[in-house]
């Protein structure tokens, strides 16, 4: 059975970008344009999600916002999110660690690396 990823990002480039990439390795994907579009994918009836990939800076509600309300779901307090970002900044950094980020990779990152990290964090 294929894992589950939801990308969040405000660039379509970025999305269509990780779409292709994780579409073309087997992930099923789902797509959410920011924070707050993404929380439909954590409802009762939702399917499930094995990995979240999320931009750091979006509007309506941004990746720290997102994490921070995904964590308060108790089905999902152990699920690995990634922040994908050009933000590489240490406060940055820790913040998402604190609010239970699982990593972060700063954007560019090659299609090879991405699948490296997915692997990793889907054992």
């Amino acid at each position: 059975m294929s894992k589950t990823i939801l990308i969040v990002d405000d660039s379509e480039s970025i999305r269509e970008f990780l779409h292709f990439t994780l579409a073309t390795d087997g992930y099923k994907v789902f797509v959410g344009t920011n924070g707050k579009d993404a929380l439909k994918f954590f409802g009762a009836e939702s399917e499930p999600i094995d990995l979240v990939i999320t931009d750091l800076h979006m509007p309506e509600m941004d990746g720290i916002q997102l994490l921070q309300e995904i964590r308060k779901m108790d089905k999902f307090k152990h699920l690995p999110i990634l922040f994908l970002t050009t933000e590489s900044g240490i406060e940055q950094k820790m913040q998402a660690k604190k609010a239970g980020a699982t990593g972060w990779i700063v954007k560019p990152i090659t299609p090879d690396k991405l699948l490296a990290v997915l692997t990793k964090c889907l054992r």
